[in-house]
């Protein structure tokens, strides 16, 4: 049996960046996306993220790939959304997403910077936070 630990930083957020994840939504969405993953054998180690966006660290299996589990995530998440009825209209995220491996020695400053999303996002907009990932991670044409 293969020993794997990939640890994996994704980033996605709602369709057009809305601000629809008021706090309590908010908490209730990560609620049901780390149930969710947990049923489906996905490892999900920090969650959190702001009204338009969401951070996840996860640590990938052998037979995981990222752009399946952020399908399982987003996917599944956006229709139980639309399930509840919470918003006006339909919800549903943008098709893109952000993800970029961490390494061990990384794990805990992510989790640190997941974990507290509210505080840091008092002083700094996703779309600056957005522009310094591109630029740090040398992305070209993540633009969603």
């Amino acid at each position: 049996m293969p020993f794997i630990k990939i640890w994996i930083h994704a980033v996605w957020a709602t369709k057009n960046r809305a601000p629809l994840l008021e706090k309590s939504l908010r908490k209730s969405v990560i609620s049901h996306i780390r149930e969710n993953a947990k049923a489906k054998n996905i490892y999900i180690d920090s969650i959190d993220g702001y009204v338009d966006h969401l951070h996840c660290l996860i640590s990938l299996k052998g037979e995981q790939s990222i752009s399946n589990i952020m399908q399982l995530i987003k996917g599944e998440s956006s229709f139980w959304i639309n399930q509840q009825k919470w918003i006006p209209g339909r919800f549903a995220w943008q098709t893109e997403f952000f993800a970029v491996s961490v390494g061990e020695s990384q794990v805990k400053a992510v989790r640190n910077y997941i974990n507290h999303q509210e505080q840091h996002h008092s002083k700094k907009s996703f779309q600056e936070e957005y522009d310094e990932f591109m630029e740090k991670y040398e992305f070209e044409t993540f633009r969603g």
